[in-house]
């Protein structure tokens, strides 16, 4: 059934018109939702300190997290205390409203995939909880004074300083309806309210957006047809070292496999970027798709025959005990122009007044 969705989602045709009508009613459920915060039925808790949304109107991944780790390397060379608060999709205590501190050797189970590898890529403080106000609360309590949440963008409860929407470059907004008839959680228009439009890599959403020819030409095209504070800005996820998935210090340059035929496993919102990475960097992949925040088997690891198999770190956080001497995972980082990364990070520190 995912799969299907998947498809109806990103292709140009319309969705069948039973999905369109239950779109319709999600929209309102959506609006009215809205309105109860506008009308103070429900209220946004503020915390003691400033709160970083970075979030997205899709479901499924767009490149939040690469982007709240360089945020969180930014905060602290900035000479903050920056910490993460997110749901842990993927782990247990995603349905609790208990938080749950994260700690480098965390149960995956328990605390989600993407929160681990947050802790560990970070070393800064990351708590999981449904409730996120709570979360956000215990860390300011311990001496956190900025509070990135990972994938908060709906989360109305927390009140935010400053909220950044990541939009897939390739993917785009999908065909631009609402759950179920297309991916979106929320209105195209939502994206008129955030203070930072970022897309992950310039691919067909950006050929898609206008018809100019020159890549400047089309990300101008493009911040006017989209909502929003001004251009986008452009952020670009780069992988050039292979780590080994049993640990210990074995690395292997990405370059050296070019040629050479792999096995590529991702359980992500969108695998395809992860395998497009491999192809951009001359291998020849074999592609093995899973669903986001799969919980993988043994078996799923191996195949009959010696070629190296590949990973992405997300995944790897869950498999390192299924790790044998050919299994591999490529961490990715995300990277701006160097003039794009200092307008981003000027606008967001005058809204958290540093």
């Amino acid at each position: 059934m995912a799969a299907r969705l998947q498809a109806i989602w990103y292709r140009a045709s319309r969705p069948p018109w039973p999905l369109r009508l239950l779109s319709r009613l999600f929209a309102l459920i959506v609006r009215a939702r809205y309105a109860a915060y506008a009308r103070g039925w429900r209220s946004s808790q503020r915390i003691a300190c400033p709160v970083v949304v970075v979030g997205n109107l899709n479901v499924g991944g767009s490149g939040k997290t690469p982007l709240v780790i360089w945020l969180m390397a930014q905060l602290r060379a900035a000479g903050l205390a920056p910490g993460v608060v997110l749901r842990g999709y993927g782990g247990s205590a995603a349905r609790a409203n208990e938080p749950q501190r994260v700690q480098s050797d965390s149960d995956p189970s328990l605390v989600g995939d993407e929160a681990l590898l947050l802790r560990r890529r970070t070393g800064e403080p990351v708590v999981v909880c449904r409730d996120r106000v709570r979360a956000a609360r215990l860390l300011s309590a311990e001496g956190v004074n900025v509070i990135v949440s990972d994938d908060g963008l709906q989360h109305l409860a927390l009140a935010r300083d400053f909220e950044i929407a990541v939009i897939d470059g390739v993917r785009g907004l999908g065909n631009g309806y609402m759950l179920p008839a297309g991916p979106l959680r929320e209105p195209r228009e939502r994206l008129g309210h955030v203070d930072a439009l970022v897309i992950n890599g310039e691919g067909s959403f950006w050929a898609g957006m206008a018809a100019e020819r020159t890549r400047g030409q089309r990300r101008e095209a493009a911040a006017r047809d989209l909502p929003g504070p001004g251009r986008p800005f452009t952020m670009r996820l780069k992988g050039e070292r292979l780590l080994a998935l049993a640990g210990g210090a074995e690395v292997m340059a990405l370059s050296s496999l070019a040629g050479r035929r792999v096995h590529a496993l991702a359980g992500i919102g969108h695998p395809e970027r992860f395998f497009a990475l491999l192809r951009s960097a001359g291998l020849e992949v074999i592609a093995h798709a899973f669903p986001d925040h799969h919980r993988y088997r043994a078996a799923e690891l191996e195949f009959q025959d010696a070629l190296p198999v590949l990973m992405t770190e997300k995944d790897a956080v869950k498999c390192q005990a299924l790790g044998g001497p050919n299994h591999w995972y490529l961490p990715v980082a995300a990277s701006f122009a160097e003039a794009e990364a200092s307008a981003l990070l000027g606008r967001l520190r005058r809204a958290i007044g540093d």
